[in-house]
């Protein structure tokens, strides 16, 4: 299963500004959040990349995405009707083939020689099936994720069966039906914002979507009852620029994950003495 198309969402009424904030990426250059997630998944074999946006905001999204833009198709989500209509307003664009799914808001450092979308393209053409990125996440932000429930695979330290899907599950749902062996207490796997999908996915998506009640969780909650999916707990770390701080906390990561690290530790540590005279 070869991946070579990717759809990035940035619809979201409160979000889609933010992936045309300005950060300066690992390589020590000034560019949109955009271009450097769109960066990533073209480094990692992507060739075709659809991007979901608000109608109007093609111009700034072309803009935005710099020589990047030639690879992309932006397509208008014509109106605000969830996270699974957004994602399926690409079904033409997918088509029957396999693809990367991920989320505007956010931008990822990788602690292997493989960035994050490249370790989840991996394991999806090795195991031909659907795979979710997921991250071991406290039970504290559980009311910002969706989370999966299953087992782990054997001889894996990294790759889950998936039995159970629960969109923004409350503790209470999350100790009954999402306690993962060998986890640390309180902490549950969290969606990453990063996913390759099946066209079924995508089928199972429009059906819901004609009902009036797709959404992404629901999807993949189906897909895990009907054929094998996994999910994997990659070498990275998500950061969520959505969140309070959650730009200021993604520049830093990206800054101690780049070529100006010790840069970045300087003015760190020179920014708290200061704060402290």
């Amino acid at each position: 299963m070869k991946v070579i198309k990717a759809v990035i969402t940035a619809a979201g009424k409160n979000q889609r500004t933010l992936p045309l904030q300005t950060l300066v990426d690992q390589d020590g250059s000034a560019k949109s959040a955009l271009a450097i997630l769109a960066g990533e998944l073209v480094g990692a074999g992507i060739e075709e990349i659809a991007v979901i946006v608000c109608p109007g905001d093609e111009a700034a999204y072309t803009e935005a995405a710099g020589p990047l833009a030639r690879r992309m198709r932006f397509i208008a989500q014509p109106q605000a009707l969830g996270y699974g209509h957004a994602v399926h307003c690409a079904a033409d664009f997918t088509g029957d083939d396999p693809f990367l799914l991920t989320v505007g808001d956010h931008l990822y450092t990788s602690r292997s020689d493989m960035s994050c979308a490249a370790q989840l393209l991996a394991t999806a053409e090795s195991g031909r099936c659907a795979v979710s990125a997921v991250q071991a996440t406290h039970e504290s932000k559980l009311p910002y994720y969706g989370c999966i429930g299953g087992r782990r695979v054997q001889g894996s330290e990294r790759l889950y069966e998936v039995e159970t899907v629960i969109e923004k599950p409350t503790p209470t749902e999350a100790e009954q039906a999402l306690v993962v062996p060998g986890l640390r207490a309180g902490h549950y796997l969290c969606f990453f914002g990063m996913h390759v999908l099946t066209p079924e996915v995508m089928g199972i998506l429009g059906r819901q979507v004609s009902e009036g009640r797709g959404d992404l969780s629901s999807a993949l909650a189906e897909t895990a009852r009907r054929e094998r999916y996994l999910a994997h707990e990659l070498a990275g770390k998500r950061h969520d620029i959505d969140l309070r701080y959650g730009l200021l906390a993604t520049q830093l990561a990206l800054g101690l994950a780049g070529k100006d690290r010790d840069e970045v530790l300087t003015l760190i540590t020179e920014t708290l003495v200061q704060s402290q005279a």
